[in-house]
């Protein structure tokens, strides 16, 4: 899947993760799973419809390390994308 950033560079994902239609904690709980199964640098596009989902994955990509590379609502669902550090 290709994603547009804000700085108009396209990047695509490594992995889709699709966490729409489960409560907190577990999409976050699914990205670490998921990301741990990824290499250095690679990407991965979250999915999710949780409303508690976007400030978790700030937190979490901050406290982690893996970057959050953007973040964008569309309709009732969050679209992430992390970059494994």
């Amino acid at each position: 899947m290709t994603i547009t950033n804000p700085s108009a560079t396209s990047i695509v994902a490594d992995e889709v993760l699709d966490s729409r239609d489960v409560s907190c904690p577990m999409p976050i709980i699914q990205t670490a799973q998921a990301i741990k199964d990824l290499a250095s640098g690679q990407t991965l596009l979250v999915l999710a419809s949780d409303p508690g989902f976007e400030p978790d994955i700030k937190a979490w990509s901050s406290r982690t390390g893996n970057a959050l590379l953007s973040s964008e609502r569309q309709g009732n669902e969050i679209h992430a994308l992390l970059r494994k550090a």
